[in-house]
Order: structure tokens, then C-alpha cells, then sequence
């Protein structure tokens, strides 16, 4: 009887270890996500502080801030991001969807793209990252191609897959990216199911090798396989001289699942 009462306090206290550490892991990995996610309120906060100040920017001002180097934006007004450019040289642009909880930097960094995959916008290991930019992407490509992750909190790119829903996207139809120099609002053009496919498939769509899409005929191709491969019809369509956004994250619909979000840039006619 007492071999057994102490096998069942052991076996208690070793359950209790399991159950304190699995509590404290859970805990570190909200707390975690909560402080990302802080992080880059504080950044959008920066930001805004900087608009209202340029608000109040005479004329006189902005043509001082040209003749001193300052990044300026269309109209001649000092731009936002240039605070952010200032504290990481990394800093692209800035993408958010309006009613969702999508509102974060983009990162840039060609040489290594995927660096700040679990990187913050500090260059500190975290679990989220930061969206980054595709190292075949650059101003002027035709296509802003950026990966952000599927975390399970709902975080970062999570969102996007609601994009799978008609309803939903007649909701969010805009997604704006603003860049150092340039605001963009681009409309929603299709969304679809992916993956990464292995190098020996054959006939399949590989949207993520098309970061690049300045050549008229790269672009057409791109544009013709989005919208064959899309849920539904947005009746958004592009044509060659469009400036394009497409948004990738993971997806668990199968292994190596992706799912995509094409958009295209205001001021294009629609079909």
C-alpha cells in the first residue's frame, strides 16, 4: 500500500512539473506576442507624431528639408518613414488593412531575404517577425511581393486568410502599402490557395517567382495564372503599366500550403 501511495505522489508531482512548465511556456509565448505586437504600435505611433508635424510644415520649411537631404513624399512634404528609415535602413514601407489587425512595417533586405523571417523591426529574435519584401521585389517591378506569417494568435499575416470569403473581402476591398516616398491603396484583385511546390512539378502556378514582373510579357502571364487560379471573381483586373501587391502566408490546407492575396493598385480601370 505505501509502494503505491508512493508511486501516485511521484507520478503527481511529475504531472505537476509538466503542467507548471507547459503553463509558464504558454504564458511566455502570449506575453511574447503581446510585446511584439506593442513594438510596432510604437512604431505606427512614431509615425503618426511625425504626420501631425509635417502637417504644420510651411512651404518655406519643406524646401529647407529638401535642400538638406530629407526623403520628401509627394507634394513636397518630408516623409513619415523617414524616422523609421533613420532607425532601421531595412525599413521599406508600411502595409496595413483598415479594420483588421494587420498594420505592420515591411522589411528589405535582397542579400538575405528572409532575415527578419523571426527577426523584430530591432533585428532581436522573435516568433512573428517582421513582413519583408521579396529579394526579387524592388520600386518599380510591377509586383510588391511580401511574406508575413500565419501565427496562431491571429497576428501578422493570420488575417488574410479571411480573404477566402467573398463577404470578407467586399468588407476589406483596400489594402494600402506606403512606401518612403509614395502612398499606395491597392484593390483587392483575387485570392487563392498555393503552395511551395517541389522543383520537379510540373504545370502548377509558382506565384512566388514572380517578384519581378517589369517585362510586359511576365507580367500578362503572372496576371492570367492569378486570376485562373483566384476563389472568385472581384471583377478587379490588371493590365501591363499596373503596379501590383501580392501578400503570401503559410496556409495548412495541405503540406507546403500557401495562401495568396493579389491586389492591385488604385487609380487602374476596372473590368
Amino acid at each position: 500500500m505505501k509502494k503505491k501511495r508512493s508511486l501516485s505522489v511521484l507520478l503527481m508531482g511529475f504531472f505537476g512539473i509538466i503542467f507548471a512548465v507547459s503553463a509558464c511556456m504558454a504564458f511566455g509565448t502570449v506575453y511574447g506576442a503581446k510585446k511584439e505586437q506593442q513594438a510596432f504600435q510604437e512604431l505606427a505611433v512614431l509615425v503618426e507624431v511625425v504626420q501631425e508635424e509635417a502637417g504644420q510644415t510651411d512651404y518655406g520649411q519643406a524646401e529647407a528639408a529638401e535642400e538638406s537631404g530629407t526623403v520628401l513624399r509627394e507634394g513636397g512634404q518630408p516623409s513619415p518613414y523617414a524616422v523609421l528609415k533613420d532607425k532601421n535602413p531595412d525599413f521599406f514601407g508600411w502595409l496595413s488593412i483598415e479594420g483588421t489587425i494587420l498594420d505592420y512595417p515591411v522589411m528589405y533586405t535582397p542579400n538575405e531575404p528572409e532575415y527578419y523571417l523571426r527577426r523584430d523591426f530591432d533585428k532581436e529574435k522573435v516568433q512573428g517577425g517582421v513582413p519583408f519584401l521579396s529579394g526579387s521585389s524592388y520600386e518599380g517591378c510591377g509586383n510588391y511581393l511580401i511574406y508575413g506569417h500565419n501565427m496562431k494568435n491571429g497576428t501578422m499575416f493570420a488575417s488574410l486568410l479571411s480573404y477566402a470569403d467573398p463577404e470578407y473581402r467586399r468588407q476589406h476591398p483596400v489594402i494600402r502599402f506606403d512606401t518612403l516616398t509614395a502612398t499606395g491603396e491597392y484593390q483587392v484583385m483575387a485570392a487563392f490557395y498555393s503552395e511551395a511546390y517541389a522543383k520537379d512539378a510540373e504545370g502548377v502556378f509558382r506565384y512566388y517567382e514572380y517578384g519581378d514582373v517589369s517585362d510586359p510579357a511576365v507580367f500578362e502571364e503572372y496576371v492570367e495564372q492569378v486570376q485562373k487560379a483566384a476563389l472568385y471573381d472581384t471583377g478587379v483586373s490588371a493590365a501591363y503599366g499596373d503596379e501590383l501587391l501580392t501578400l503570401s502566408t503559410c496556409s495548412y490546407h495541405t503540406e507546403n500550403g500557401r495562401f495568396v492575396v493579389v491586389a492591385r493598385q488604385e487609380g487602374a480601370p476596372e473590368s
